[in-house]
């Protein structure tokens, strides 16, 4: 994993057509801004494990909520 130290309003570039925003830092949350090319999907890493979840469950529907890392169906609360 490759750390960075970035302040407001710096950026960082990835593959020449992705950029990362420092856009605020309140406290001990920064909020990101992010431009990327729209056939570029970008989520919260939360909604990410979601989506993959749900597609996962689609392709193997007799999955038992006992199977989950969580025990709840896979779904955090």
């Amino acid at each position: 994993m490759l750390v960075l130290s970035r302040k407001k309003n710096e950026s960082i570039v990835i593959n020449d057509d992705i950029t990362i925003v420092v856009v605020e830092i309140r406290g001990d949350k920064v909020r990101l801004g992010v431009e990327a090319p729209k056939e570029v999907p970008v989520h919260r890493r939360e909604v990410f494990d979601a989506i993959h979840r749900d597609a996962a469950a689609s392709n193997h529907p007799t999955a038992s909520k006992v199977d989950s890392p969580t025990g709840n169906g896979g779904r955090s609360k």
